[in-house]
């Protein structure tokens, strides 16, 4: 494994040790090149309640690209509809390492404009 991805794994771990203790929900996301994808889960990971991706064909029709900031905001917008159909109003954003800024940031930023705190 390389080093940056080991730095970020064991960032991820951390922050989910942290996510554990406060038994909330769980917002993670993933982001590849070409993709982006956020989950919406139980605070221990068992169970996934909600996912959104630009792989899913609802999003592929309105995205040029799967991995850039525009296609994070409407993630954002979508996996917050998601959770207020579940009742879900509070999550923990499991960022999985990745830092703050980017496409994360813009997926965060939508989810909260559109009724997620965390």
């Amino acid at each position: 494994m390389l080093h940056h991805q080991q730095s970020r794994l064991r960032r991820a771990r951390k922050s989910r040790a942290r996510i554990r203790l406060t038994a909330e929900h769980r917002l993670s996301v993933h982001r590849t090149s070409r993709h982006f994808y956020a989950q919406l889960s139980l605070a221990d990971g068992s169970r996934t309640l909600a996912v959104v991706s630009t792989v899913q064909k609802e999003f592929r029709g309105q995205l040029e690209r799967g991995g850039n900031v525009a296609a994070a905001r409407l993630l954002g917008t979508a996996i917050a509809g998601r959770a207020e159909h579940l009742g879900i109003r509070r999550v923990a954003f499991d960022r999985a390492g990745y830092k703050y800024h980017g496409r994360v940031r813009a997926l965060a930023e939508s989810a909260r404009e559109a009724g997620l705190s965390f």
